[in-house]
């Protein structure tokens, strides 16, 4: 099966959660995309619901397809979050942020009652670190801040290239305006200890560790959906 189709039907699924009158945050990327525009059928056809977007490129989307939209400075909490990620680990813990909205969507997730994953099998990991870390750092100091980061990695007893990311040959800039760096540890045996020590470092606003966030991952395959949630949820 065509990822795109897993990734369409892992959003279909998520959209079986959708109740009228909800607060949804809408997050980003390519399986974010196609629950966006499925729930924009919806919203078509009447459903009642509204949307904090993730990103601009979100926020585009939702608009063209006639979803209400609000701001977490209008609300104080979210009933849903549907967002993808990047690798999902047997714990839920997420590695979120290869489209540059780890910090929007870890704010909207961190609101919301609930966050469900939408991916398709091959995001399913047995420990996170094979897909780069995104590290969102702000541009002043740069160096420095890279070095705080290679010194945390390391005391995390961990190793492996940690690059700042370019678009057409230049910083990629954030919706915040911030930069990323790229961390390609390979594997990240405990991500709490690492988000802790990363969280630590001045210039560092952001990284893409989502832990204890995700109550509910849909993972769409060439067998099917499988639902996995979280023993706490």
């Amino acid at each position: 099966m065509d990822p795109e189709v897993q990734k369409r039907h892992a959003a279909a699924r998520a959209l079986e959660f959708v109740q009228p009158g909800m607060k949804l945050g809408l997050g980003t990327g390519s399986t974010a995309r196609h629950f966006v525009e499925l729930l924009g059928e919806r919203v078509r056809a009447g459903l009642d619901v509204v949307g904090v977007p993730t990103s601009e490129a979100t926020r585009r989307q939702a608009e063209a397809n006639a979803i209400s939209l609000t701001t977490l400075d209008e609300l104080d909490r979210l009933d849903l979050t549907v967002d993808g990620a990047d690798e999902v680990g047997p714990d839920l813990s997420l590695i979120k942020g290869g489209g540059g909205a780890l910090l929007r969507e870890k704010i909207v997730a961190a609101a919301s009652s609930r966050m469900i994953v939408i991916a398709d099998e091959s995001k399913w990991v047995p420990a996170l670190g094979r897909f780069p870390l995104p590290i969102e750092v702000v541009p002043f100091a740069l160096k420095a801040t890279h070095k705080a980061i290679e010194t945390a990695v390391a005391q995390a007893g961990l190793s492996g290239p940690i690059k700042l990311r370019l678009k057409d040959g230049h910083a990629f800039v954030t919706d915040g305006g911030h930069w990323i760096l790229d961390a390609s540890l390979e594997r990240i045996p405990d991500p709490k200890s690492l988000a802790e020590r990363l969280v630590a470092i001045p210039g560092v606003v952001e990284h893409g560790l989502f832990i204890g966030l995700a109550q509910i991952v849909i993972l769409a395959g060439p067998n099917g959906i499988r639902v996995v949630e979280r023993p706490s949820a």
